[in-house]
């Protein structure tokens, strides 16, 4: 007994005999023997070469199928990218693969995850399609990047976008390091002065990142930062009087920012400036400073009036020596003083047959003489 098979032109058949390969049947027709436990499993060439519950080294050895195969070996180390007539088509992990190549053309891009990082030869317009098994770090345009597998330092990386295997032995850090100017704020710190006066002082300094290795090599950066800009104020604050303290702020910012700057090569730094925000007296010393404050401003406001009134006087005396001396000046005078007093006055009136301007002249000659007589 037997069984016609009809192998089309995009399949090829593998011929079993009692369970054990025989060979491959290119397109064709084929007369099966049920009678040999004959059986055809037809594969087709579009699709990798796979035969289930079966491995491919018993295939390999039929050279006119490893003819029309190509095998791909994928080491543990190794990621490959497999493309099909030029288009990438999918990533091979570690093992063995073989694909027909009767109607397709196929080659692969080799990744060794020694080093994790992605090479020139990996086309990035793939990459969306890979992110299963690629790490993205960025470092931006204000930060400087350094490259660390397993913790040991390769390389640094300028502003860009850096692409990593996910998988492998190697792991990739990114360490990136700010370069712009940052601010350090000391706040609420209590100091002593040199007269024993227990004050918080509110300090800001700024500074920016000039050799970034020097950050990377120093544990808590930041806080060494802190801890030495608060032992600088402390050492200046403490050889200061409170009067002095509240007079010479600016000289401290001065102080600091240069006994800073000193130590900027250690740290890799360069401190741009410096500034006492506040300076937080306690309730006590500041309920005494404003009733100083107060006195002197009561002492100051009397010797203002004082002055005013010594001018004032010594003005009046100046008309007076005027007035006696010039006629004319004293007639001026009076007729400024009747102005006054007529516009405080509705009516005047006035009997006699003389004029108006007479009339007032005798008025105010009248006056004179009884101004005379009383003296």
């Amino acid at each position: 007994m037997y069984t016609n098979i009809i192998i089309q032109a995009d399949e090829r058949g593998l011929l079993f005999e009692k369970g054990q390969y025989k060979k491959v049947l290119p397109p064709g027709s084929y007369r099966i023997w049920k009678l040999r436990s004959q059986t055809v499993t037809v594969v087709k060439v579009t699709e990798p070469f796979e035969v289930k519950g079966m491995e491919l080294p018993l295939f390999l050895q039929d050279r006119n199928l490893t003819r029309e195969l190509e095998v791909v070996e994928v080491s543990d180390h190794e990621l490959a990218l497999h493309y099909i007539d030029g288009k990438f088509h999918r990533l091979l992990t570690a093992g063995r693969y073989a694909f027909w190549t009767v109607l397709q053309r196929h080659h692969v891009v080799r990744a060794d995850l020694r080093n994790p990082e992605l090479g020139p030869e990996i086309d990035k317009a793939i990459i969306p399609r890979l992110h299963a098994y690629i790490s993205v770090l960025d470092v931006a345009s204000y930060e400087r990047g350094y490259l660390y597998y397993n913790h040991v330092l390769q390389r640094e990386l300028m502003p860009g976008k850096y692409y990593f295997w996910r998988t492998g032995a190697v792991q990739p850090v990114v360490k990136t390091i700010d370069l712009r100017q940052q601010q350090l704020d000391l706040n609420g710190q209590e100091m002593m002065t040199e007269d024993k006066i227990t004050l918080r002082l509110n300090f800001v300094c700024q500074y920016r990142i000039v050799d970034p290795m020097r950050s990377l090599e120093m544990k808590a950066f930041e806080e060494q930062i802190y801890i030495q800009l608060q032992l600088v104020l402390r050492e200046y604050v403490g050889t200061l009087k409170l009067d002095e303290l509240l007079r010479s702020k600016q000289e401290v910012a001065a102080f600091v920012l240069e006994r800073l700057n000193a130590k900027s090569e250690e740290y890799g730094i360069s401190f741009r400036s410096a500034g006492v925000k506040d300076i937080i007296l306690p309730g006590e010393i500041r309920d005494i400073l404003n009733t100083v404050l107060l006195a002197e401003k009561k002492a100051q406001a009397t010797l203002i009036t004082r002055r005013e009134e010594t001018a004032s006087t010594r003005s009046l005396l100046n008309t007076a020596k005027l007035m006696d001396e010039n006629k004319t000046l004293y007639r001026l005078k009076e007729l400024e003083f009747l102005e006054k007093i007529c516009e405080k006055i509705g009516t005047i009136s006035l009997s006699g047959g003389s004029n108006l301007l007479e009339r007032l002249n005798t008025l105010l000659g009248a006056s004179a003489v009884e101004a005379t007589k009383e003296a």
